[in-house]
């Protein structure tokens, strides 16, 4: 345990320097590091963490906390949440009066157009990278495309899908 810290701790500030357009857009290089470089744990565990972090109130990036919980319990829980908030909060404070300055500039408003497709995109790939890690079944893979379809055309409050699929596990219509 004594690495686990400092890698926590690295891998989380880059990850929040990385983060443009919101905490979704890392999710993949997130679940690669905690899967795969470092196996911390199954991309399933991932998942179940990611849900539990989405349906507590908060900031969408509670997940870094329970993943450092996991990983180095309290400790970790700190490190993880303070490496992926610190570096791009210092990053921000620093570039905001800049940013502000130059808001009529043809380039800014070039460089933000440009950003949100590269954001858009790196929000499908976390997407991707958490309906691979609980399909696994075709019952799972069933209930991922049920619940999909129903967020893209529907207006549901996410909780209630999560209800809904929460009941058909209950029912063992779900492995």
């Amino acid at each position: 345990m004594s690495g686990t810290l400092p890698a926590l701790a690295a891998i989380f500030a880059q990850l929040s320097l990385l983060a443009f357009g919101g905490g979704n857009t890392i999710l993949p290089e997130m679940q690669r590091q905690v899967t795969q470089v470092h196996p911390w744990m199954t991309p399933q565990e991932f998942a179940a963490l990611y849900a539990l972090a989405q349906a507590a109130p908060g900031p969408n990036m509670l997940v870094s906390t329970l993943i450092g919980w996991r990983v180095a319990g309290f400790g970790g829980a700190l490190v993880a949440t303070g490496a992926l908030t610190g570096p791009s909060s210092v990053l921000t404070f620093f570039s905001a009066h800049l940013w502000h300055k130059f808001r009529d500039r043809p380039w800014r408003r070039t460089i933000q157009a440009g950003l949100m497709p590269v954001t858009a995109g790196l929000v499908m790939a976390g997407a991707v990278v958490l309906a691979r890690s609980t399909s696994v079944d075709w019952r799972a893979a069933a209930l991922t495309l049920v619940a999909t379809l129903l967020f893209l055309s529907e207006r549901l409050h996410p909780m209630l899908v999560l209800a809904l699929a929460a009941v058909a596990g209950a029912l063992g219509l779900v492995g």
